[in-house]
C-alpha cells in the first residue's frame, strides 16, 4: 500500500473508526478474549462430540448438518460480533431471531451480554447444541402481519442473520407491507435507542431486494450495505406522505 494512500485512509472516516475499534478493543484486554480457539475451548468437548455422532453425515452443504463444523461457525459468529461492535459494548440486552444453534448468542454472552432466541422447533440438533451451550429461546415462528409473542422485556440489540423467515425464495416473498408491519412491531420490543441488525439472503435471481424495498427501508432510518440493513438508533416512524409507506 502506498505511503500516500496509507495517509488518506488515516484521515478519512473508515480509518478513524478503525482506530477507535483498535483502541477500545485495547482497552478490553481483560475481557474474554474473541478467539475462535478461545470459544471453542469452552465447550464441552464430550457433549458436543455425541451430538456430532448423532447428526453428522459426509459432505452436508448446505443441509443444516452444517452448523456442526464449530470452526468455521465460531468464526463466522465471532466476526459477526465484531461487525455489530458486541465485543465493544457495555453489557447489553439481544434477542437473536432464527437463532439456530445459538452460536452468536453464546459468544455474546461470554462477553457478558445476555442473550435470548427465538426460532422454530423442528431441528432436534438446534434444540440440543443451544441447551449444552446455555442459550435460553422461545419457539415461535415469525409470519407476516402476525406480531411477536411477549418476550417478557425490552432488548437493546436485535439481530437476524441469514433470514428465511419473510418467505425467501419462495412465491410470497415480504414486500414493503409485510416488513412495515414487522418494523413496526419490533419496534415495540426494541428499548429506547435500541438497534436493529437484519441481513438477508440472495433470492433464486441473486438480488436481495426491489429498489421500492430498499427506498423504503431507508426512509425508515436504515443504512444499507449490500445484504445488510442497519438501524443503528431506534427505528424511524414511516412517513404517512410516502407511497411505499402504505
Amino acid at each position: 500500500m502506498r505511503f500516500d494512500h496509507k495517509i488518506k485512509k488515516l484521515l478519512s472516516g473508515q480509518g478513524l473508526a478503525s482506530a477507535r475499534k483498535h483502541t477500545l478493543r485495547s482497552l478490553r484486554a481483560n475481557g474474554f478474549p474473541l478467539e475462535k480457539k478461545r470459544v471453542i475451548e469452552t465447550i464441552d468437548p464430550v457433549a458436543f462430540e455425541q451430538i456430532r455422532q448423532r447428526y453428522a453425515v459426509d459432505n452436508p452443504t448446505e443441509d443444516w448438518r452444517k452448523y456442526l463444523n464449530l470452526d468455521r461457525w465460531i468464526a463466522i459468529n465471532i466476526r459477526r460480533i465484531r461487525d455489530i461492535e458486541l465485543d465493544l459494548a457495555r453489557r447489553k440486552r439481544v434477542l437473536d431471531l432464527g437463532c439456530g444453534a445459538g452460536y452468536f448468542l453464546y459468544i455474546a454472552q461470554l462477553l457478558g451480554h445476555r442473550g435470548f432466541g427465538l426460532d422454530l422447533d423442528r431441528i432436534p440438533m438446534f434444540a440440543e447444541i443451544t441447551s449444552l451451550l446455555g442459550v435460553r429461546r422461545v419457539i415461535q415462528r415469525i409470519q407476516a402481519f402476525r406480531p411477536l409473542p411477549d418476550l417478557g422485556g425490552k432488548f437493546d440489540l436485535i439481530t437476524a442473520f441469514m433470514i428465511c423467515f419473510n418467505s425467501h425464495r419462495r412465491p410470497n416473498l415480504w414486500g414493503v407491507a409485510e416488513w412495515n408491519f414487522f418494523l413496526d412491531d419490533i419496534a415495540k420490543h426494541l428499548a429506547p435507542r435500541g438497534r436493529l441488525w437484519l441481513e438477508l439472503n440472495r433470492e433464486s435471481d441473486g438480488t436481495l431486494y426491489t429498489p421500492e424495498l430498499k427506498e423504503f427501508f431507508q426512509k425508515r432510518g436504515a443504512r444499507i450495505d449490500e445484504h445488510k440493513i442497519m438501524f443503528n438508533s431506534g427505528l424511524r416512524a414511516p412517513a404517512s406522505t410516502s407511497p411505499v409507506a402504505r
